[in-house]
């Protein structure tokens, strides 16, 4: 059986996927071990760092090593998601990954656009949400808080959470998921909605949680219009440009 996304042939790169509900069990199993390779490897290297003495709460303390903490576990559960893809992916083993996540300039430029669009949704639903929690902000933005993490660190953090958190994000939930989910022949809506809820919940951010799944909502769209994760790692990138700039900026002082 065929599973069609029904949407314009212009937005459908790979709008056709083989039910296949064995290969959506093995993907979603991918997914699991991704995701306990992010989560154990974070553990793990916070673990080596507090005993060389570090602490990211602590004030005073160098943090250079937070870049790491995000760059590291986030680029072991990629590489455990391709590894995993490799093996048990749908289709010929030969071009899988490429198959599974590449895309065209197409896509980046569409996701792109979605991202841009979805700054009219989530600055609004970010303003409300501030003001709602007085002032909350992101963990990455709470460590930063009052602190000036000098001009490596800094740009570091800026380009992880631009560039690099998006990356990881996207190869997990919206390809490695969202592609177990159309084998097992969800509709796409429903896969849509799915991955949107475990990306917002993943982040274990309970108070934020709501306006991640606005954040979500327009990377989710790009994805679903697109068939591919090239445009929801456009899309979340272009999302992830001010929250990260903004980020920089408040741990320098120039924003409060």
């Amino acid at each position: 059986m065929r599973h069609r996304t029904g949407l314009p042939r212009g937005l459908r790169a790979a709008g056709t996927v083989t039910r296949d509900r064995g290969t959506g069990t093995r993907l979603l199993a991918v997914f699991l071990v991704a995701e306990l390779a992010l989560a154990g490897t974070s553990l793990l290297f916070a673990l080596l760092l507090s005993r060389a003495g570090w602490s990211p709460a602590e004030v005073g303390q160098p943090l250079w090593p937070l870049p790491l903490l995000l760059v590291v576990p986030a680029l072991v559960a990629v590489l455990v998601a391709a590894g995993g893809l490799r093996l048990v992916g749908g289709g010929p083993r030969p071009g899988r990954v490429r198959r599974e996540w590449a895309g065209v300039r197409r896509d980046v430029l569409v996701g792109a656009a979605f991202g841009a669009g979805g700054l009219l949704l989530v600055v609004p639903a970010a303003a409300m949400w501030s003001a709602w929690t007085d002032g909350g902000g992101s963990a990455a933005g709470h460590l930063l808080d009052g602190r000036e993490p000098g001009l490596g660190a800094g740009i570091a953090i800026f380009l992880t959470v631009w560039l690099i958190a998006p990356i990881a994000e996207e190869v997990l939930f919206r390809g490695v998921l969202w592609r177990a989910l159309e084998h097992w022949g969800c509709h796409r809506w429903v896969v849509f909605a799915v991955t949107t809820a475990a990306f917002a919940l993943s982040h274990l951010e309970w108070q934020r949680t709501p306006l991640l799944v606005v954040v979500a909502i327009p990377i989710g769209l790009a994805r679903l219009c697109t068939g591919t994760v090239t445009a929801a790692i456009a899309a979340h990138q272009f999302n992830n440009f001010l929250p990260a700039l903004a980020t920089l900026l408040t741990g320098f002082g120039v924003l409060d």
